[in-house]
């Protein structure tokens, strides 16, 4: 950790000067994520190389914190150039490892960031009509569920709201 910041100077760098940053033109997967209790959103974009069955390019946005951003950043780095398989056993560890460390609090970064690049692997493979893995639609059906779980909590709390704002 650097001097003065909970966070390493490479988490730093990744988040003043991300990689790969922005939406890829046609891109060949989309992944999106979301943690509605800490507000970070990412998506991930893939193009492939059909032939080598390779990340050829990827890019990202994302909306939250530093670390949010950093391990963004940081998943495309280790994904572009390998292999579909590669990017599916990429796990929130590798992250914070390569990242020097990351906060106890900030380590769901590292999974949404894996979650994303699962999402947009699912989403390409889906689209073109190729197999899924095991692992692979299992993780897909877990983070649907969540998002089910989050929708449903966040209508709650709105419908409280709303209704609060009308009994005043």
């Amino acid at each position: 950790m650097t001097k003065n910041s909970m966070y390493t100077s490479k988490t730093l760098s990744n988040f003043t000067n991300p990689k790969n940053y922005g939406k890829l033109k046609n891109p060949d997967g989309v992944g999106k994520v979301g943690n509605v209790v800490c507000g970070d959103v990412m998506y991930l974009y893939i193009k492939v190389d059909k032939d080598k069955k390779k990340i050829k390019n990827i890019g990202f946005e994302t909306f939250g914190c530093v670390a949010a951003i950093a391990t963004s950043s940081e998943i495309t780095e280790l994904a572009k150039g390998k292999t579909l398989k590669y990017g599916m056993n990429i796990k929130k560890d590798d992250i914070v490892k390569s990242l020097g460390g990351l906060p106890p609090v900030k380590v769901h970064c590292s999974i949404l960031a894996v979650d994303a690049l699962a999402e947009a692997i699912y989403n390409y493979l889906k689209k073109n009509k190729q197999p899924i893995p095991a692992d692979l639609e299992k993780k897909h059906e877990r983070i649907k569920q969540e998002k089910e779980i989050i929708a449903c909590k966040y209508k709650d709390w709105t419908d409280a709201e709303s209704k609060a704002v009308k009994n005043k």
